[in-house]
Parts: C-alpha cells; sequence; structure tokens
C-alpha cells in the first residue's frame, strides 16, 4: 500500500487535509516522525501561520533536514498554502528568513494599494501556465479557496504550474521535478481541490515524478 505522510510540525491544518486524502480512497499517516517521513512514498506539508515560527519549528526538530533528504531523493512533495512558500529561499515575513531552498523565490507582503484587502481571502479563479502538466492533466481552470498575505515571487517562469489574480498575477501552483506547492487550500476548494490532490496521489503512485534540479 502506498505511504503518505503529513508532516507534524505544529503548524499545519493536518485534520482537514488527512480527511481529504480519505475522502480519495486513500491512507495518510501524519507524522513528525523523520524516519516516517523518509520512508513515506509522498509527502504533504500542509502550514498555516508565520514563515519564520514554521522555519524555527522544522529546525527544532531537524525536520527541515528530513525534508530536504527526503526532496534531494526524489520523494514526490507537496506543499500547501504556508506549506508552499517553505519549499522557497526565503521569506519577508516579519523580517528576513530562510526557507527550504528547494526552489528559488521569496515570499512577500501584497501591497493594499489600489483597495486590495490583506489577507487575499476567498475563491479566485486558477489560470493554468502549464495545461499540459501532469498535477492538472484532466482538469479545467476553476476557482479555489485562497488564504494568506504573503504571495511567492519565483525565480524561474518554469517553475510556474498556475496563477491567480489579485491585482496582480499571483503564484497559485508551482512545480518541479517531484517537488510540488499551492498556496491555496485543496482541501477547501471543493471538487477542483479534491481533483488535484488526486492527481498528486496517482503521481506518487505512479512514480513518474521525476528528480528535482536546482539548475531547472
Amino acid at each position: 500500500m502506498m505511504r503518505i505522510a503529513i508532516v507534524d510540525y505544529g503548524m499545519g491544518n493536518l485534520h482537514s487535509v488527512a480527511k481529504a486524502i480519505e475522502r480519495l480512497g486513500y491512507e495518510a499517516a501524519v507524522s513528525g516522525d523523520a524516519a516516517g517521513i523518509l520512508e513515506a512514498d509522498g509527502i504533504l506539508l500542509p502550514g498555516v501561520g508565520a514563515f519564520g515560527d514554521a522555519m524555527e519549528q522544522l529546525a527544532a526538530s531537524g525536520l527541515d533536514g528530513v525534508l530536504r533528504q527526503a526532496a534531494g531523493s526524489g520523494t514526490p512533495l507537496l506543499g500547501i498554502c504556508l506549506g508552499m512558500q517553505l519549499l522557497f529561499t526565503e521569506s519577508e515575513e516579519h523580517g528576513l528568513h530562510e526557507g527550504l531552498g528547494l526552489l528559488p523565490g521569496r515570499a512577500v507582503r501584497f501591497s493594499p494599494e489600489g483597495g486590495l484587502k490583506v489577507p487575499h481571502m476567498g475563491w479566485n479563479r486558477l489560470q493554468f501556465k502549464q495545461p499540459e502538466h501532469p498535477l492538472l492533466a484532466g482538469l479545467d481552470e476553476g476557482h479555489v479557496y485562497f488564504v494568506h498575505s504573503y504571495h511567492v515571487q519565483s525565480e524561474r517562469e518554469g517553475d510556474l504550474l498556475a496563477v491567480t489574480d489579485y491585482g496582480q498575477p499571483v503564484t497559485a501552483m508551482v512545480g518541479r521535478g517531484n517537488v510540488f506547492g499551492m498556496q491555496f487550500h485543496p482541501e477547501k476548494s471543493s471538487e477542483l481541490g479534491l481533483a488535484l490532490l488526486r492527481n498528486f496521489l496517482t503521481l506518487v503512485e505512479s512514480g513518474a515524478t521525476g528528480q528535482l534540479s536546482k539548475d531547472g
């Protein structure tokens, strides 16, 4: 049976993510155990709260190194909401903080200029940048649920799978090799969100995600 690990570092919406995986007919173990995470066939990294606090929690438990090791070895890894931001180089949230560094880019705060509400909260339409990507296979563009005050500025156009519009193009989905991210909450995004999670699990099952390459 396929082993899916949901990383427990004290800052994720673990219950709702686990329930969504169960609805799709899979089993997921919520775990903060390094060995269990490294033995998993696929890893989900949810996150809510502040970037710096999350990285402190990961570092204190040694899970930052575990996630880098797992990603480097080819294990499919999906970051959700804050978890997606943690995949990147750094964040400007409450000072400059180093991330996992798996993908190049920085999380920056939305500007309230132009009447934009911060945080960005609600349903926004995805615009696929790479509709042929396996994570988007068989899906149509639709609305998903966002809650965030910071957004990622990716340094590589090729890492962008989908964007949304919130006064500017906002990074909504990323992917390179075996590392993926969704800025929105797929577990709260109705049928499209579940379909995206299903596509990730199908990729894990098939072993067809490829390998993370730092130079693209």
